[in-house]
């Protein structure tokens, strides 16, 4: 029986799995949305994942990622909206619904996250005619402040906003609730988004406590401390009721794990949890 409403990230079973085998999965639990990852596309071949999609009538709501704008030099930058061109082209070939953004941190020895938070709103200008051009929506996704240094210096909804306002239209966010459930402004954030019709895409899975990993120990949805329900609710009222899409890493648990059993258990959590 087909669930609706929930979208694997392949990321979830990245170690168990390859794109064909991961929707195998998928299809097997219900699952008709996913969110691949450029490097498993790559490695199956664009034009073969794009034929899986279409034949088994798959719905991506992301493809990741595109971003990572901020670079020392010319050539860096340069470099990075080449990749982001093509990664805009790779979600347009699978029909993804949004091409999500992990924007970059700081360039190599640099402490001015100003110039870098400039840099990513600079290098989102450059491609974004690439991607209206293409119909693929770019989905800017704030990640916890624990990552501003390598991975993202966009940290905060509110900030992404911020820069959905004036890139205009074409851009949006993705609200990972791994990255912002702590923002003690997250409801009138969220509330601001569904007035911009800016909201792209929902990540959901759990925070430890404790969190061994900075990246690798995220937890299954149910596990841990945050108000998923509570999230989902000032989403839905903000306008957005496209799928929750289970986005975990996980080295030391459910990498390690069945990929069979992994996706049962997402079903079941979303269902119990979500």
């Amino acid at each position: 029986m087909q669930v609706e409403g929930l979208s694997i990230n392949l990321a979830t079973i990245r170690e168990q799995c390859g794109f064909a085998e991961a929707v195998d999965v998928c299809l097997k639990h219900g699952i008709t949305a996913i969110a691949p990852w450029r490097d498993q596309v790559a490695a199956i071949g664009l034009d073969e994942a794009a034929r899986i999609v279409r034949s088994n009538g798959l719905r991506l709501t992301g493809l990741c990622r595109g971003g990572f704008f901020p670079a020392a030099d010319a050539v860096g930058r340069d470099k990075a909206l080449d990749d982001n061109r093509r990664a805009i082209d790779e979600a347009a070939a699978l029909g993804a619904d949004c091409l999500v953004l992990v924007v970059g941190g700081l360039p190599g020895g640099s402490r001015d996250i100003d110039r870098a938070r400039r840099m990513v709103e600079e290098g989102i200008a450059a491609v974004l005619p690439h991607a209206r051009a293409a119909g693929v929506p770019l989905a800017i996704e704030p990640l916890h402040p624990m990552y501003a240094a390598d991975r993202a210096c966009v940290n905060t909804l509110g900030q992404a906003l911020d820069m959905c306002e004036t890139l205009g239209p074409g851009v949006g966010v993705a609200i990972d609730v791994y990255h912002v459930w702590w923002d003690p402004n997250l409801a009138n954030q969220i509330a601001r988004a569904g007035r911009m019709k800016a909201i792209l895409a929902h990540h959901i899975c759990d925070w430890l406590v404790p969190t061994r990993d900075m990246l690798t120990d995220r937890g299954m949805v149910g596990d841990g401390v945050i108000d998923l329900k509570g999230i989902r609710g000032l989403i839905e009222a903000a306008g957005f009721l496209g799928a929750q899409e289970v986005e975990i890493f996980s080295a030391e648990n459910w990498w390690k794990r069945p990929a069979a059993e992994v996706i049962a258990t997402c079903v079941e959590r979303y269902r119990s949890c979500c």
